[in-house]
């Protein structure tokens, strides 16, 4: 039901192992549109996306660093959040016109089957408005966002309830740009960061 949602151009909510996600086909330009509207978030502010293995990395990044291997072989899946050098493919607005892409591989079952079903990445962003706490049950979804989008799947409480870790690879030295679920000590513990 999701995967027939997110191919129409709708906009699915869905549980990940750290928060609810508000998810869109990465490459709907509208359904992206509606995400940004939705969450009430400045366009200037770049959506991360989900993917549904690690070996998809290099398909939305121009190059993909060594320091991304590492991490990813020690965090991914999980809630590690990668910043990489972005490919051509990957539409501006969901990039807001930068230069890089924020990938995310969950390990839970329900984001992973609704990207291998549609056959692209989508957008795994929180469910919450701009500045709000984000979502950690099907029943916070509904109250933030009410009837805003096509499709909530409850998939019970999530598990992690803090957000992802941000990395910037794209650096010689990664550097941690949002600590969230995985510490900077247990980053640390496996390459040099800053």
């Amino acid at each position: 039901m999701g995967v027939g949602v997110l191919k129409s151009g709708g906009l699915v909510a869905f549980p990940t192992d750290t928060v609810y996600g508000l998810g869109a086909c990465y490459n709907d330009y509208r359904a992206v549109e509606r995400i940004f509207n939705i969450k009430k978030r400045p366009r200037s502010k770049a959506l991360p996306l989900l993917l549904a293995e690690v070996s998809q990395i290099a398909e939305v990044a121009e190059y993909v660093p060594l320091n991304t291997w590492i991490l990813a072989k020690y965090f991914m899946p999980g809630a590690l959040t990668l910043v990489l050098p972005k490919a051509a493919k990957v539409p501006n607005i969901v990039t807001a016109d930068s230069k890089t892409v924020a990938v995310r591989v969950s390990p839970h079952p329900v984001p992973v089957s609704l990207i291998r079903g549609v056959g692209v990445p989508i957008i795994g962003t929180s469910v919450n408005e701009s500045g709000q706490p984000s979502a950690i049950t099907a029943d916070e979804v509904r109250l933030q966002l009410r009837d805003k989008i096509d499709l909530v799947i409850n998939g019970g409480r999530c598990p992690g309830g803090i957000e992802s870790t941000i990395v910037d690879v794209t650096g010689k030295i990664p550097r941690v740009l949002r600590e969230g679920a995985i510490s900077r000590k247990e980053l640390a513990a496996v390459c040099r960061i800053i």
